[in-house]
């Protein structure tokens, strides 16, 4: 603790440190509970920052003061009560900015929104949940003034991801390309579909706005009565395509299977999340939504299990330097199982697109 208390002692905090103890069990950044002796003081939350993830922590940083500046001052004047619990406060730092580097690691500290909390649950009614907050939380953001930056340059970029593909395939290090011969042929069909995204952005047709890019159902927090108070994490919030935070939610929530499920029976696209998520997201975002962007997300819904296939087959191929695996064929599995998730997806566009029409 005590080399915890020194970086927090950096930053401009109310109050006396009492204690700091490990907060939450997120796989990519180290996150402390701060709490203070004064009962006029708030808690706060220290964390630090995955630089090898965040290379560039001052851009990261500064498009997240630049996405809660706007968020409060939305709610300023739509005259919301309880603000300080409705978007993240972050603490500066003697150096006046909103992080300190200690010479090894980066670190922040922002307030501890009390009496609230995350779920895991993964149901209609907590999708209809994520739906209306992802959907309003892009909505406020539709005329923030500021230019983000991209915290992961190419994050989504689905011609990126193919090339990263091709390069794997034509490098064959791992000699295992003619083994997954079927895979890559029915990726490569898609292909020039599954870019449709970036094509219709250099035609002028479609924007880029500011997405979380990270949509799960945990990146929310829920006040005690079960209503949204504000969306968290936001590290990967930057300008992308709508379709990232319609699709990579319904990649993840809508799958009856895991996302590295051998038994492939299992893996299908659940339309209840669906419809509930979309209902939702419907009922918030429509409202800055272009027609092009409406219309196109059953696209968007089978973009994201064909993207993360293309990254699984690819890191596959090159023996496995990028993903975690268990054993020796897991990013075999994840790849055939994310497939089997796309078919199930593409059968139920008809009526995606359906649903859509009717809202």
């Amino acid at each position: 603790m005590n080399n915890l208390s020194t970086i927090v002692s950096r930053f401009r905090i109310q109050g006396t440190v009492a204690d700091i103890r490990p907060l939450g069990s997120g796989l990519i950044n180290d996150t402390y509970h701060v709490a203070t002796l004064e009962a006029t003081a708030p808690d706060y939350v220290l964390q630090r920052i995955n630089h090898a993830i965040f290379q560039d922590v001052d851009m990261l940083q500064s498009n997240i003061e630049a996405v809660t500046r706007h968020i409060r001052r939305k709610l300023t004047e739509q005259g919301a009560d309880d603000i300080d619990r409705k978007v993240l406060s972050f603490i500066p730092a003697d150096n006046g900015k909103t992080y300190w580097f200690d010479t090894v690691n980066y670190w922040r500290l922002m307030r501890f929104i009390p009496r609230a909390k995350t779920y895991e649950t993964v149901n209609p009614e907590y999708s209809y949940y994520a739906g209306v907050a992802f959907g309003n939380f892009q909505n406020m953001l539709a005329d923030i003034p500021d230019t983000l930056g991209e915290t992961i340059p190419n994050f989504h970029n689905m011609e990126f991801r193919l090339q990263q593909l091709r390069e794997a395939v034509a490098a064959d290090a791992a000699g295992r390309v003619a083994e997954v011969r079927y895979y890559l042929d029915e990726l490569e069909r898609r292909a020039d579909d599954m870019c449709r995204g970036e094509r219709l952005y250099r035609a002028g047709e479609l924007p880029k706005r500011i997405c979380h890019c990270d949509t799960k159902v945990n990146n929310m927090m829920f006040d005690e009565h079960g209503q949204v108070l504000c969306v968290i994490d936001l590290d990967t919030v930057m300008p992308n395509f709508i379709f990232s935070d319609f699709g990579d939610f319904l990649r993840t929530t809508a799958n009856t299977g895991a996302e590295d499920d051998r038994n492939l029976d299992n893996v299908n696209f659940n339309m209840d999340i669906f419809r509930a998520f979309t209902k939702g997201y419907l009922e918030s975002a429509r409202a800055f939504l272009l027609p092009v962007e409406i219309e196109n997300l059953p696209y968007a819904a089978a973009l994201f299990p064909y993207m993360q296939c293309v990254r699984f087959l690819a890191d596959y191929i090159n023996g496995d330097t990028y993903y975690k695996i268990q054993y020796p064929d897991h990013n075999l599995i994840r790849t055939k199982a994310q497939f089997k998730l796309l078919q199930s997806v593409e059968a139920h566009t008809p009526e995606m697109k359906a649903f859509i029409e009717a809202q």
